[in-house]
Parts: structure tokens; sequence; C-alpha cells
């Protein structure tokens, strides 16, 4: 793969990052605009949405982290991993629009978090571990 193609590949992922946030986002504004009955995320009292918005605002700093960072990854031999997350990242965005529980939301953001940030360290011991147990967490949703 040439650089200007690992570079693109890493906005990719970064755009993915960033489009798990925009879902997390947009499920929690309308769990606080229209609670079903019951409350649409049980438990989401004012800490716990706070929290999210938290972990929104972490997954676009892990994505903004990327984009900038893109091509000293890129040269770091990191595109198989990368690929890996872009792929979960594509597929938690459409798992965070359908997720009731505020936990489940808490631990996918979570993990989302987790392995962007391994990612970004450029650490292969550290990539794997996060991204099976993002790969996990998102089989087990």
């Amino acid at each position: 793969m040439t650089d200007p193609q690992q570079q693109a590949s890493l906005e990719a992922l970064a755009d993915t990052l960033s489009a798990c946030a925009d879902a997390l986002h947009r499920r929690l504004m309308r769990a606080l605009r229209r609670p079903a009955p019951g409350g649409a995320l049980p438990g989401l009292s004012h800490g716990v949405a706070q929290a999210l918005f938290e972990n929104e605002l972490a997954l676009r700093q892990r994505a903004n982290t990327l984009y900038l960072d893109a091509a000293v990854l890129a040269a770091g031999g990191l595109q198989a991993p990368q690929q890996q997350l872009t792929e979960l990242s594509a597929r938690a965005a459409r798992i965070i629009a359908r997720l009731d529980r505020v936990k489940d939301l808490a631990d996918l953001a979570g993990e989302l978090i987790a392995s962007g940030a391994a990612l970004v360290t450029g650490k292969p011991e550290h990539i794997l571990p996060a991204l099976e147990k993002l790969k996990h967490r998102i089989e087990d949703l």
C-alpha cells in the first residue's frame, strides 16, 4: 500500500470513529428528547448522560488524533489492525443506533475508545487485545 493509500485508510478509520460518536450523540439526544414509557434508556440520569457525552467526546478526540497522526501511523505497519478497527467501528455505529441499554452504550463506547487509543500508541501488544475485546463486545450485542 502506498503512502497516499495508507493516509486515506487511516482517515477512513477516523471517519468511522467520528460516525460512532455521531450515532452515540443522536441516540442520546433521542433518549433525552422523547423518552419512551418507562424511559427510552432506563437509568439515564444526568450523571449517566454526562458520562456518555464524555465518551462521545473521547471518540471524537481519538478520531482527531488519528487524522493528525495518520502519516506516522501508516509508516508503522499497522494497516491490518487499522483496517480491522475500521470495520468494527462501522458495525459499532450501526449497533449504537439501536441500543436501548445505557450499560451497552457505555461499554461499546469504552471499547471503541480503548481500541482507538491502542492503535494510536502503535504498540502491537496493546492493539490486538483491544481489538479482540471490541470484536467480542460487538458479537455479544
